[in-house]
C-alpha cells in the first residue's frame, strides 16, 4: 500500500524550467560556459545558504559579465503538463501527495503566484528546508514530516540520480519520462 506519493516539480509536473538557454541567449553567452561558471554556487542557492543576489555577484565575478536585472525570474516561464496533473488528482484517494522540489526561491515564489502547488498536500522546497536532491537527507526530510516509512512511499523525478538515491533509501523510484509511461509505473505500485 501507497500512504505517501512524492513529486519533483520541474520536469514532471511543470514543463519548460529550464531557464539557462534563454538566459545564455539574453547575455550572448555561451551556456556550457554559464553552467561551469555557476554549478557550485547554484549548489548553495539550491539550499538557501546564498541569496539570488550573492549568486549573481559571484557568476558576474568569474565571467566578467554585468548583470543587473533578475534574470532568474525573467526567463522562467513553467507550464503545468496536464495529463500529470490528472494523474496527480488520481492518487489523492486515500494517500497524500507532495512536492519535493530543488528549487531556488524567485521560482518557487512564480509557481505560488500560479498557484502549480495547488495540487499537493505539502510542499518541500529545497531552498526552504536546506536540504537538496539527491542528498539522502532530503527525502529522509519528508519521510519524517509526512511519519511515512520508506516502503509505503514512491518518489517520482525525471533525473536518474534523484530516482537511484530515494530507491537506495527504499523508497519505491519511478524515472519519468512522459505521463502515460508514468500511468503504467504507477499501476504497478498500488
Amino acid at each position: 500500500m501507497v500512504d505517501l506519493y512524492i513529486f519533483d516539480m520541474g520536469g514532471v509536473v511543470s514543463r519548460n524550467t529550464n531557464a539557462v538557454p534563454n538566459i545564455a541567449a539574453y547575455l550572448e553567452f555561451d551556456g556550457a560556459k554559464m553552467i561551469e561558471y555557476a554549478r557550485d554556487d547554484f549548489g548553495e542557492l539550491t539550499t538557501g545558504r546564498i541569496s539570488e543576489q550573492e549568486f549573481v555577484r559571484r557568476f558576474c565575478r568569474r565571467s566578467g559579465l554585468t548583470v543587473e536585472e533578475d534574470l532568474l525570474n525573467r526567463f522562467f516561464e513553467p507550464e503545468l503538463d496536464p495529463d500529470v496533473i490528472e494523474l496527480i488528482d488520481t492518487l489523492k484517494n486515500g494517500a497524500r501527495v507532495v512536492a519535493g522540489t530543488n528549487t531556488i526561491s524567485p521560482h518557487y515564489q512564480i509557481h505560488l503566484r500560479k498557484g502549480d502547488y495547488r495540487i499537493f498536500d505539502a510542499v518541500y522546497a529545497s531552498h526552504l528546508i536546506g536540504l537538496a536532491k539527491p542528498d539522502p537527507a532530503f527525502y529522509a526530510y519528508i519521510l519524517e514530516h509526512e511519519g511515512c516509512s520508506a516502503d509505503r512511499a514512491v518518489f517520482v523525478d525525471d533525473v536518474p540520480e534523484n530516482v537511484e538515491a530515494a530507491g537506495a533509501l527504499g523508497i519505491r523510484s519511478l524515472l519519468f519520462t512522459d505521463a502515460e509511461q508514468l500511468n503504467r509505473d504507477l499501476a504497478g505500485c498500488a
